[in-house]
């Protein structure tokens, strides 16, 4: 798996890696963030059940999930807001279960951003120093550099209600940055600003990120916003980890129908395994319909699987098609012109609509598709991902 894993590593590769080798490849690296066996159940309700993680020094790592997977309360037993029901949390080597967030070498950066409104930026971000009575010539000199390092140093003495959503984002983090914290949580950092800002902002964390070396831990839902960031992503579901993986191989290779459905669209197919040539099977899908599948993994002849294809791996027959291609014929019902792509949703069954995405090389008023017509999709063997679970 290591080389599918350093197709997607978005840049991010942590740090006390050996040369060419992720920390998360690297055998002899040693995790920053240990979570070993947690769970906090409140009542009757198991939010986390028996979670371990390991999360390398200087990751930009995120919690991605649905609303009550478990993500938010796992950020808070990392400062320290929650105490686990089992399991222990170790930050770079010290154990910290039962040390108190106030003592921890952790900083959280809150969705609502929490600014005190009376306060100017410029006394917002040094509240954190006084509170630990740094002396008031160092406190000037850090603040002054955690306002310069967000572009801020002009809105300094402004207050919270004087600022832009995006402003105020750079004044929680400055305020989150300024205790030199060893790590870093943000939840849902982004969700209040508006889709061009947070577009813009997300590759801004990112580069500040790896220009200080903090290691980042965020929870978001948002999977474009998680694919972008990350180094590597948990995505969870009813209190437990599914798959920890980069962006491309969670992309391209999940682990499970879950994952292929959360992130991104995908198509999925049902059938059964009939047949293997060489290193593809073969496998009969509903509706009679026949596809062979680049897949290593030893499976018997009847095992039931679900076939996912992305819809962007899918093409227009007979242009694309090549040797060993799948083929499957439905009808445009369904057209959403998006400017540079349009997807498509074609009945290739009574109980089947297949999605496919197709860039637009063409104005709108020469679309090669329209609604109601008859087409034909080839997608190749190696597009398609074998889900037995």
């Amino acid at each position: 798996m290591a080389s599918l894993v350093a197709e997607g590593q978005s840049g991010h590769t942590g740090q006390g890696a050996q040369e060419g080798l992720a920390a998360w490849q690297d055998p002899t690296a040693k995790p920053y963030v240990r979570i070993a066996g947690v769970s906090r159940h409140f009542g009757e309700v198991h939010a986390l059940n028996d979670v371990s993680l390991d999360i390398y020094q200087g990751e930009f790592f995120s919690l991605l999930g649905g609303s009550g997977c478990g993500k938010s309360t796992l950020l808070r037993l990392l400062a320290g807001l929650d105490t686990p029901t089992r399991g222990r949390i170790w930050i770079d080597g010290v154990d910290v279960t039962d040390i108190p967030a106030y003592r921890r070498p952790v900083n959280m950066m809150f969705q609502s951003y929490a600014l005190f409104p009376h306060m100017t930026v410029e006394a917002n971000v040094e509240f954190g120093l006084r509170q630990e009575r740094m002396p008031k010539a160092e406190r000037a000199e850090r603040v002054g550099e955690m306002l310069d390092l967000l572009h801020i140093g002009e809105l300094r003495k402004r207050r919270p209600d004087q600022l832009s959503g995006g402003q105020r984002q750079r004044v929680a983090l400055a305020r989150s940055l300024a205790k030199h914290p060893k790590l870093l949580l943000l939840d849902e950092p982004l969700g209040a600003l508006d889709k061009k800002l947070r577009t813009h902002t997300q590759f801004e964390l990112v580069k500040l990120q790896e220009r200080i070396g903090i290691t980042f831990v965020t929870v978001t839902h948002d999977q474009e916003e998680a694919m972008t960031m990350s180094s590597r992503i948990a995505v969870m579901d009813a209190g437990q980890i599914i798959q920890v993986d980069t962006p491309g191989a969670i992309y391209e290779y999940p682990n499970c129908r879950m994952v292929a459905s959360f992130i991104g669209s995908v198509n999925l197919f049902e059938g059964k395994v009939f047949g293997r040539e060489d290193n593809d099977i073969l496998v009969a899908g509903d509706d009679f319909l026949v596809m062979r599948l680049r897949c290593l993994q030893p499976l018997s002849l009847g095992t039931p699987v679900t076939v996912a294809v992305r819809p962007e791996k899918m093409r227009l027959c007979p242009e694309c098609q090549g040797p060993g291609d799948n083929r499957v014929t439905g009808r445009v019902e369904d057209i959403a012109y998006l400017g540079n792509v349009s997807i498509y949703h074609v009945r290739v069954s009574p109980t089947q609509v297949v999605t496919m995405t197709l860039a637009n090389m063409q104005p709108r008023t020469e679309q090669m598709l329209t609604w109601d017509q008859e087409v034909t999709m080839t997608w190749s063997p190696s597009c398609g991902v074998v889900l037995t679970e």
